[in-house]
């Protein structure tokens, strides 16, 4: 003989508690960039444990700046920047998986007086890179592909700040153009067909650069 039960749920009024997101990795890869080219030391809390981000500090480290990682505080790493001119790496700086390093860091090594040569996985080397190459040679920047495909071999320059507009809108490639423009002569305004996220610009603002946002363009002057 079957005996039925009944659960009656009340709902409740009020719920507590804390909750720990995990660290974004867009956000992340912005920020431990432009650390890296600051002025001084740079904490930054929840840190993305994502493999793409773990190769963007691995880059960073290959261009001569130096972090720790405290896994006990809320995994905060410790950046300390070397200002604008980075160093000349030992060997290519691997992007792994990570298409958002190859393609944002390219804003800041374009600006370096050296060359740098930039590879990845198997997946990353099929992944087209002429959303970058195209405006960072228009800046003044030499790269070198295959087949508008990584690696990349970019030959750093005295860059100059054009007017782009670009023709697909995207985040990464806009933020490696603003990245770019922080070191270029004169002024870097990038359009955009449909307004992306902003992590790039909240980013760089919180470092000190001075934007400014009119309809869907960003300005930015180097220097």
């Amino acid at each position: 003989m079957e005996v039925e039960s009944h659960v009656l749920v009340h709902p409740v009024r009020h719920v507590r508690g804390v909750v720990q997101l995990p660290g974004d990795k867009s956000i992340s890869h912005r920020y431990a960039m432009l650390a890296g080219i600051a002025e001084g030391a740079s904490r930054l809390e929840n840190y993305s444990t994502g493999a793409d981000c773990a190769s963007t500090l691995a880059c960073m480290r290959s261009l001569g700046v130096m972090w720790e990682r405290n896994k006990g505080a809320g995994n905060v790493i410790e950046v300390q920047g070397r200002g604008l001119s980075l160093a000349v790496p030992s060997g290519p700086l691997d992007c792994g998986n990570s298409g958002s390093t190859m393609r944002m860091l390219s804003g800041i090594v374009a600006a370096q007086r050296f060359t740098s040569e930039m590879i990845g996985d198997e997946s990353l080397s099929r992944r087209p890179m002429e959303r970058i190459i195209k405006p960072l040679s228009a800046m003044g920047a030499n790269i070198a592909s295959h087949e508008g495909k990584p690696p990349l071999r970019i030959t750093g320059a005295a860059l100059k700040g054009i007017d782009y507009a670009m023709p697909v809108a995207s985040a990464q490639v806009k933020s490696c153009l603003l990245f770019a423009g922080l070191f270029a002569e004169g002024e870097m305004r990038v359009e955009e067909p449909l307004r992306t996220r902003d992590h790039g610009e909240i980013a760089l603002r919180a470092f000190g650069a001075q934007l400014e946002h009119k309809g869907h363009a960003v300005r930015i002057r180097g220097g």
